[in-house]
């Protein structure tokens, strides 16, 4: 996320111009793989499932399924977790890398509570996916909050966070510095 909050397009050129944003790829300079790489690893260690919408999971399905383990070390453990689809124009048939369930949006919030009812300790993620993000923050479902705050301002673009006037209270549980100047800020809800 840049320090002005936005997460839109961080990985490519034409990942999401919507809105007439003009800096997809913005965050790939600010990528440090002696800190970064271990932090997204222990979280990806301990999630059982991963919740995205349409885009998010389209832009990873089209890319993590042809990479091996040594491509990328992230390559296995992404295609073990489940993932949970937020689409309401996707079908079942369109979800190729799975494996994988569909939430329509309007399902978003039972299901996501119905998850978190389970027993077991192992996480629930999010990753991008503005709008699932927003509506969880908003429906007083996330937990957790890991932060990787880039140090650049993009002056717009979307964000995770809702725009709804309530307040969201978190501590800080823990803060590490990368050599480009990311932040990994972690942070629990607190109320």
């Amino acid at each position: 996320m840049s320090m002005d909050g936005v997460v839109q397009a961080p990985g490519g050129a034409d990942e999401d111009p919507s809105g007439n944003f003009r800096h997809g790829g913005w965050s790939m300079p600010y990528f440090d793989p002696e800190v970064m790489a271990p932090a997204l690893m222990s979280d990806l260690q301990q999630t059982e499932a991963s919740l995205s919408g349409r885009v998010t999971y389209q832009i990873s399905a089209a890319s993590w399924p042809e990479r091996t383990d040594e491509d990328d070390p992230f390559t296995s453990t992404l295609s073990r977790i489940h993932k949970y689809v937020v689409s309401g124009t996707l079908s079942e048939a369109d979800l190729t890398w799975g494996p994988a369930t569909l939430v329509r949006p309007g399902d978003l919030i039972e299901t996501v509570s119905e998850l978190r009812s389970r027993p077991g300790d192992k996480y629930l993620s999010v990753s991008g996916s503005t709008e699932v993000t927003r509506a969880l923050l908003a429906a007083g479902l996330v937990d957790e909050l890991s932060l990787y705050v880039e140090p650049i301002v993009l002056g717009g673009g979307k964000s995770i966070f809702p725009a709804d006037g309530v307040k969201h209270r978190f501590e800080l549980v823990s803060s590490q510095p990368a050599k480009t100047g990311v932040v990994i800020n972690r942070y629990r809800r607190a109320d």
